[in-house]
């Protein structure tokens, strides 16, 4: 599960991580679903990459409502060539879904609240989640394009706070997955697994992060908790 992410990196620094122009950016701390995410994804019209603003919460091109789309937040690593409202977006409409690090609650046995954590790479670069994309068109032509993010068993880093994580793909693999002629899920599928523990760091954050409208700088600053407890 990834309910909540951040991306508050520049657009210069996005532009040479991923290579695609950005327009200006603003920087973003609680991310949420229902919400605009940044992403990159290319077309078989337009071979290169695009910078582009997507729903988080995919809403599949057969649905009669796009309010499905906020229960389609995240789909499973597992299982996502074979669901209906995931196979054909895993096949031919993969994108990269822009971040620099994600939140995970951990239950505490004494406590009523769970307790937040940020995930983030150890040289706080920014990075991409695996992504699936979908355009959506009601009787009137209203437009929608959206997303959902791939998530898949937890790291040892992440096991003690929850047992998924979504997928963080390595950078020589963003060509493979955003390629819209790559369809066989045999080249596919052995991007989706966790990310290296030894690359990742984590710490608690305080409780700022749980309304989505705190989105400021506040909510991804440590706070003095053990890790686990």
């Amino acid at each position: 599960m990834c309910g909540r992410f951040s991306q508050s990196q520049p657009a210069d620094a996005i532009a040479q991580a991923f290579q695609v122009a950005v327009p200006s950016l603003t920087p973003r701390y609680n991310i949420a679903p229902t919400q605009s995410v940044a992403t990159v994804l290319q077309t078989p019209e337009h071979n290169d990459r695009q910078f582009k603003l997507l729903y988080w919460g995919l809403i599949p091109s057969w649905a009669k409502d796009p309010k499905m789309g906020a229960r389609l937040i995240n789909a499973r690593a597992e299982t996502v060539a074979e669901k209906p409202a995931f196979r054909s977006a895993f096949r031919q409409r993969r994108c990269l879904v822009l971040a620099d690090g994600f939140y995970e609650w951990q239950k505490q046995e004494s406590k009523k609240q769970k307790q937040p954590y940020y995930f983030r790479l150890k040289d706080a670069r920014p990075f991409a989640f695996a992504g699936l994309w979908e355009r959506w068109q009601d009787g009137d032509n209203e437009t929608i394009e959206s997303c959902t993010l791939l998530t898949t068993e937890a790291n040892e880093l992440m096991c003690p706070i929850h047992d998924r994580m979504p997928v963080i793909l390595d950078p020589m693999h963003y060509d493979l997955w955003l390629n819209p002629e790559v369809k066989k899920r045999e080249f596919l599928e052995p991007l989706l697994h966790p990310y290296p523990t030894g690359e990742m760091a984590a710490y608690p954050v305080s409780q700022t992060v749980n309304k989505p409208t705190n989105d400021r700088a506040e909510c991804i600053e440590s706070i003095k908790i053990p890790l686990g407890q």
